[in-house]
């Protein structure tokens, strides 16, 4: 990924997600190295990135971290779009998180991963801070095609918890 791809990338992403949520910078910078992150992105007519996926693959999931249109944007597809071709791309189980439902803008969002075959499971689970100084956030986990059993979520969360947040 060059730099303009990537600065064009955390620009939609600082505009979708708190600092909690997101990287700094040159934190998300530096995971453009690792073998197992990846971020696709989704241009308009003028080849501009309006869109993107960032995920990650494991051996038995794959993960969701971010997904982000820009406001300009929104209500055109895109979304959908991605995680349709997300979900083409691996035969792996996918996961994300998400808010708990606590208004509308929350509730239409679950509905829509719901709509794409996502599962919200019940196991209660606080994702860590991905910049220091940050507080746990509680959020839900999704799953497709899925459910996850306690097993397939404990071992889902360990690796999330050591990989992806860097916690032992």
């Amino acid at each position: 990924m060059n730099i303009k791809t990537f600065n064009a990338v955390y620009s939609i992403m600082e505009a979708a997600f708190p600092p909690s949520e997101r990287r700094t910078r040159e934190g998300q910078l530096e995971l453009l190295n690792h073998e197992q992150y990846s971020i696709k992105t989704k241009e308009n007519k003028n080849e501009e990135i309006v869109a993107f996926l960032a995920s990650w693959q494991f051996p038995t999931f794959s993960f969701i971290e971010h997904i982000a249109v820009s406001s300009s944007c929104r209500g055109q597809g895109l979304g959908k779009l991605l995680i349709h071709d997300h979900l083409k791309s691996t035969s792996k189980p996918t996961i994300l998180e998400v808010e708990p439902c606590c208004d509308d803008i929350t509730e239409r969002r679950i509905r829509f991963y719901e709509d794409l075959g996502f599962h919200k499971n019940d196991f209660p689970y606080m994702q860590p801070p991905l910049q220091k100084g940050e507080d746990f956030i509680p959020l839900d986990i999704m799953s497709t095609p899925s459910l996850l059993n306690d097993s397939e979520f404990s071992t889902i969360k360990e690796q999330l918890f050591r990989e992806v947040y860097k916690l032992q």
